[in-house]
């Protein structure tokens, strides 16, 4: 497995702000989700994490290369579905038990973008500790904020990247 480079330059507010604005709140979730229905090179029935943030914002990803976020993109996954996961998608679908942590994730992106309303999200990218708990791996926290009947209406989706030494 190649060495990670991690998520220190995705760690920064402008990045989460860049990324926010196209997320947060329902207008501009609607209109992400009205540009990217016309879009002929993402089906947002399927939509994973990944996909969708290369045709968003190219910049904003790409402060490396796009390689460098291909990179740490694939990693994530990769190291997501390794691990698994015992939580249900959200409060109104509790019997929606996805097997990993990929998965999990997947499922929550699909729910966000696939509603209707579409449900905004707010990203936050952090880098673990060094003596946290498997230091070397990525980690997801998702958190949904629910409306009346447990229907959600916010994620609160949080990268948990690799700790790496500063250089």
């Amino acid at each position: 497995m190649p060495e990670p480079f991690g998520g220190r330059v995705y760690d920064t507010q402008q990045f989460k702000d860049s990324m926010n604005s196209h997320y947060y709140p329902l207008d501009n979730m609607k209109k992400t989700v009205e540009f990217l229905k016309n879009r002929e090179d993402i089906d947002i029935a399927t939509i994973q994490y990944g996909q969708y943030q290369a045709i968003l914002a190219p910049e904003t990803i790409n402060v490396k290369g796009s390689k460098f976020w291909l990179r740490e993109m694939g990693l994530a996954r990769v190291q997501l579905t390794a691990q698994p996961n015992t939580k249900p998608l959200s409060k109104d679908e509790p019997t929606v038990v996805p097997l990993t942590k990929c998965a999990l994730l997947d499922a929550s992106i699909r729910k966000c973008f696939n509603s209707v309303p579409p449900i905004p999200m707010k990203i936050d990218v952090r880098q673990k500790a060094k003596d946290a708990p498997s230091p070397d791996q990525h980690d997801v926290e998702l958190v949904w904020d629910y409306g009346a009947g447990n229907v959600p209406i916010l994620l609160h989706f949080t990268m948990i990247c690799p700790f790496r030494a500063p250089v």
